[in-house]
């Protein structure tokens, strides 16, 4: 049996997110509102062996950059993830992602009664604590599944 390779091409211009927690990489997707009728031209690796993670997925979308908010909501559901912008085939920036101390407009509160969730202009934000999001009203802390609540 001969070994074989699998090869994804690299992009000319883009994004690479990389060190995606295994199994994350369609909910990355879907924060970034790319389904099947998208024009952006889309690789997606799942469950890659990583030396570091174990196994990891990974991202690529030619032509085009992540804004902050995407970024955000990435590091909501997979905080060891890394950010490569390319340019010309070449990785011209690399970060990793990263909350702020305050997130805002990006995730709804879980609770009904918050303040975020009535008819009162008040934009949701959350506090980022060692111990997880709490909301900035109520001081309830996130959902355990923050896919359903982003915005």
């Amino acid at each position: 049996m001969t070994k074989k390779e699998v090869r994804v091409l690299p992009i000319k211009e883009g994004t690479v997110i990389d060190h995606i927690t295994a199994g994350q990489a369609l909910r990355v997707l879907r924060i970034l509102g790319i389904t099947e009728t998208s024009h952006k031209v889309v690789s997606v690796a799942m469950n890659v062996p990583s030396r570091a993670m174990g196994k990891k997925d990974i991202v690529k979308v030619e032509n085009r950059e992540l804004v902050p908010r995407e970024v955000h909501k990435i590091a909501l559901i997979t905080p060891q993830a890394s950010i490569n912008i390319i340019r010309n085939y070449k990785v011209i920036e690399k970060y990793l992602v990263s909350l702020p101390s305050e997130v805002v407009g990006v995730l709804r509160c879980a609770n009904p009664n918050c303040i975020s969730n009535t008819s009162e202009p008040a934009t949701p934000k959350f506090i980022v604590k060692e111990s997880g999001l709490r909301c900035y009203y109520c001081e309830r802390t996130a959902a355990e599944d923050i896919m359903n609540y982003l915005l």
